[in-house]
C-alpha cells in the first residue's frame, strides 16, 4: 500500500473537482446501486494517470454538456477494499489502473482501460468520455 502523503495530492486532483472518494466495499455497493449515471475513476500513481487519465477525466467533466449524476474515485494500491469491489462490477474486464468506467443504473455502459489511456493525450481521453456522457447521461 502506498503512503498517504504520496497519494493525497493525486487524490485531490479529482476530489477538488467534485469527485467523491469510495474507500470501502460498502460505499461502492451503495453508490453503484443508485439510479442514474455514475463515473468511477480508478486512480493510480503511474505516469499515464498523472499525465492523461486524471486531466482527461476532469476536462471531460468540466466541458461536457451532459454529465454523470455522480463522480467517484478510488485509488489502486491504497483504497484496496473499494477497488476490489469496483472491479467485481467491471467484469469481464481485467484489473486495470488507471481505468475509467461509466455506470447507468448500476450497469457498466462504458469502460476505458489502461491500454486505452497509455500513449494518448488528455484531450483524447476527454473526448472518449464526453462521447459516453452524450450517449448515456441526461
Amino acid at each position: 500500500m502506498y503512503p498517504a502523503e504520496i497519494i493525497i495530492p493525486m487524490k485531490e486532483e479529482l476530489t477538488d473537482n467534485g469527485f467523491v472518494e469510495m474507500r470501502t466495499a460498502e460505499e461502492v455497493e451503495t453508490v453503484l446501486s443508485t439510479k442514474g449515471t455514475t463515473l468511477v475513476m480508478i486512480n493510480s500513481v503511474c505516469g499515464c494517470s498523472a499525465g492523461t487519465a486524471r486531466p482527461g477525466t476532469v476536462m471531460a467533466v468540466h466541458n461536457a454538456t451532459k454529465k454523470p449524476d455522480q463522480l467517484t474515485t478510488s485509488f489502486a494500491g491504497f483504497d484496496t477494499e473499494a477497488v476490489q469491489a469496483v472491479r467485481k462490477h467491471l467484469m469481464p474486464y481485467p484489473p486495470s489502473s488507471p481505468s475509467i468506467a461509466l455506470f447507468k443504473d448500476g450497469q457498466l455502459v462504458h469502460m476505458i482501460e489502461r491500454h486505452m489511456i497509455e500513449g494518448k493525450s488528455a484531450q483524447m481521453v476527454a473526448d472518449n468520455l464526453m462521447g459516453a456522457f452524450e450517449a448515456h447521461c441526461n
